[in-house]
């Protein structure tokens, strides 16, 4: 029979099958192990239920995986969704770049989420849109409070299997609730005192919506870390920047403080993100930092 690991918790895998819409508890044959593979969340396979108790099965087999993520460790994955709250907590835009970043790297198109439009105006809404509307990302604004952008949000999703990600407390689990009310996942409460989430999912699942649509739900984060970059490479992953670096001065720029730097001439002129600018310098000072061992 085959099914999708949706959920992988100390060797025990939950496979959901499609067909008979069910879940079974399974252990994976001990070759995997000898083979040193691990079944991800998120990989199709094949499972064996004769004999065993209803319910129970074995992973015999796990079919060629179409990618494999190393951070979240997920396989077969479509799409990311990263979601940031507009307000309470203000979106920290170096995590966000951090994990648009990590995506790239991974070959993964994402989607930017911004919640809780309802609580800022519109001028902070046009500022976030033309920011990473620039980089070329597709961007939603939605309020999950207010039901606003929830039926965009469904068709950016729909029939794909879609990374959700972003900190604790900014409309993941709501989101989920509203798509799939099954699921009844925890939402967390923001803090009034530092204005920041509490994480509600401790592991990452993939939650079934509908035949071909699937949602995995990652924990929360608050820090990110690029140290697999290097500092040259960092510029090639904000895409804002290639417009203009090919009138750059010198080959090999890194728009720092090169001399006839045409990305630092397009940021004097408003073409370039002061925001993202910021980040990209803030990010490019701390792999040159890091220690390499």
């Amino acid at each position: 029979m085959k099914g999708k690991i949706i959920k992988g918790i100390a060797g025990f895998y939950y496979v959901h099958t499609p067909e008979l819409n069910s879940i079974y508890e399974c252990k994976a044959k001990g070759i995997f192990r000898n083979q040193n593979i691990k079944p991800l969340v998120g990989d199709d396979v094949e499972i064996d239920t004769e004999g065993q108790p209803e319910g129970k099965g074995t992973i015999v087999r796990i079919l060629p995986r179409q990618n494999e993520l190393i951070r979240p460790a997920v396989a077969n994955i479509d799409q990311a969704m990263v979601i940031f709250a507009a307000a309470e907590p203000d979106p920290n835009l170096n995590l966000l770049d951090r994990f648009l970043i990590m995506m790239q790297k991974q070959k993964v198109n994402t989607i930017v989420c911004f919640n809780k439009m309802d609580i800022v105006n519109e001028v902070e809404i046009e500022l976030l849109k033309k920011t990473y509307l620039r980089c070329g990302y597709e961007v939603v604004f939605s309020s999950m409070l207010q039901r606003e952008g929830i039926a965009t949000l469904y068709e950016t999703i729909k029939g794909k299997t879609t990374v959700l990600a972003g900190p604790s407390g900014v409309g993941k689990s709501t989101f989920i609730n509203l798509v799939q009310p099954a699921a009844n996942m925890e939402t967390g409460v923001v803090s009034e005192k530092i204005k920041r989430g509490k994480h509600t999912t401790r592991h990452s699942e993939l939650i079934y919506i509908e035949d071909g649509t699937y949602i995995m739900d990652t924990p929360g984060f608050s820090s990110l870390f690029i140290d697999e970059l290097e500092k040259e490479e960092l510029k090639e992953y904000f895409i804002e920047f290639k417009e203009f670096e090919t009138e750059c001065r010198f080959i090999g720029c890194n728009h720092l403080n090169e001399p006839g730097c045409a990305v630092k001439e397009a940021l004097k002129d408003q073409k370039i993100s002061k925001l993202r600018y910021e980040n990209y310098v803030t990010l490019y000072e701390e792999l040159k930092n890091q220690k390499r061992y």
